[in-house]
């Protein structure tokens, strides 16, 4: 056996550029997916835009992408990175192998330890097991309805995030859960609520691995139940005339056959948490191609041969704003398997950040996809890995 190789060391943290936003955008979107281990790429995709000066007028998320999200909006620009840092090299800092074989099989087995290694013991400042097991404990006990306590995700949170900033209204702030009571999905957003540590945990507590948290009289589990994608929500609640969204997904929709159970598993789950993210993004843009033909027909009709319903909708439409969204997909390595979302490595963890550092690079490259169209062009895709293949 030899050594394991060291992954590639994050990158080092540079000053962001001045402020910049493209020319008739009023509002910078960050839309965070759930995605658990996962969300470090989500890090590293914040750190290239911080290096390139896009700062986030409003940030987005379920589960993990709440917890990121959080950090980001409830620390001052020029700590946000570290704060980042702070919390991914914090939960992934248990040693996990000193040796390892070369190549993918090695690897894939290395992922499968530290896999079992996160479900037997937690992950420190994060989660851990509770002292007795659900299916043994009294009904209706502490310890009856999950098998890890996140009480420690709680104390990570009072240290890391400033949450007087966060609910100052420098940067607008919204998480996804899902009510237990009745089933309804819920956002935590800060223009409508005082965010506290409770609905950030809220948004990532995913059964049954983490106890449901109680908001004022009711209890909440992760919003990706539900939906992974905090997108509907931003858009529905777009108060700008054009948005560009930078939506960072976790789980691929496109993926290869699968060749044995392993793979089954993965792109099962795949599928599962992605295919709602492009649902909402199809359904937001042909929506906004209905609207913009009904703006185009209701302007050509004066006003006095309208009824009161339809010089609202006239009314409405003329202010329905305009979108960006430039997708940030995460690239699944060859040896990760179906536990990638719960593989807390501290070299998986630096692989996820540099590979999201490094799409994010190349996707701001391309500075036609980051003009504003004087054309009302309702909603526009754009995705660096589709567009290289």
């Amino acid at each position: 056996m030899a050594p394991s190789m060291p992954s590639r060391p994050l990158p080092p943290i540079l000053p962001g550029r001045h402020p910049w936003r493209p020319h008739g955008c009023d509002n910078i979107a960050l839309v965070l997916q759930g995605g658990g281990a996962l969300g470090a790429y989500q890090a590293g995709v914040y750190q290239a835009l911080h290096e390139a000066g896009v700062q986030p007028d409003t940030v987005a998320g379920v589960s993990i992408g709440g917890i990121n999200a959080a950090i980001i909006a409830g620390n001052p620009p020029e700590r946000r990175i570290q704060r980042l840092r702070d919390f991914w090299e914090g939960i992934t800092a248990r040693p996990v192998s000193l040796f390892t074989l070369d190549g993918d099989a090695a690897r894939k087995a290395t992922n499968v330890w530290s896999a079992l290694l996160t479900t037997t013991l937690g992950q420190p400042g994060f989660f851990t097991p509770n002292w007795l097991n659900p299916w043994i404990s009294p009904r209706g006990s502490a310890t009856a309805t999950a098998f890890y306590d996140t009480t420690p995700l709680h104390e990570t949170l009072l240290r890391l995030v400033d949450f007087g900033l966060l609910n100052s209204g420098a940067v607008r702030y919204a998480a996804g859960s899902v009510n237990v009571l009745n089933g309804n999905f819920a956002y935590f957003d800060s223009t409508q609520t005082e965010i506290q540590p409770r609905h950030v945990m809220a948004g990532a507590a995913l059964p049954p691995a983490f106890p449901a948290i109680q908001v004022g009289t009711d209890l909440y589990w992760d919003g990706g139940l539900v939906s992974n994608t905090p997108l509907q929500h931003v858009l529905d609640n777009a108060e700008c005339r054009h948005m560009l969204i930078f939506q960072v997904d976790l789980f691929s929709a496109r993926g290869p056959a699968p060749r044995d159970m392993d793979d089954v598993l993965v792109r099962q789950k795949d599928i599962q948490y992605s295919s709602r993210t492009r649902l909402v993004t199809d359904y937001f843009r042909d929506r906004h191609a209905r609207d913009l033909v009904a703006k185009r027909l209701l302007a050509k009709i004066d006003d006095d041969r309208l009824d009161p319903d339809e010089r609202a909708l006239k009314a409405r439409l003329a202010r329905i704003p305009e979108a960006t969204i430039l997708e940030l997909i995460y690239q699944q390595a060859a040896y990760e398997t179906q536990a990638k979302d719960y593989e807390f490595s501290a070299a998986s963890m630096r692989e996820h950040w540099n590979s999201g550092y490094s799409d994010t690079k190349r996707t701001l490259r391309h500075r036609d996809w980051l003009e504003v169209s004087e054309r009302h062009a309702g909603v526009s895709v754009h995705d660096i890995h589709r567009t290289d293949d």
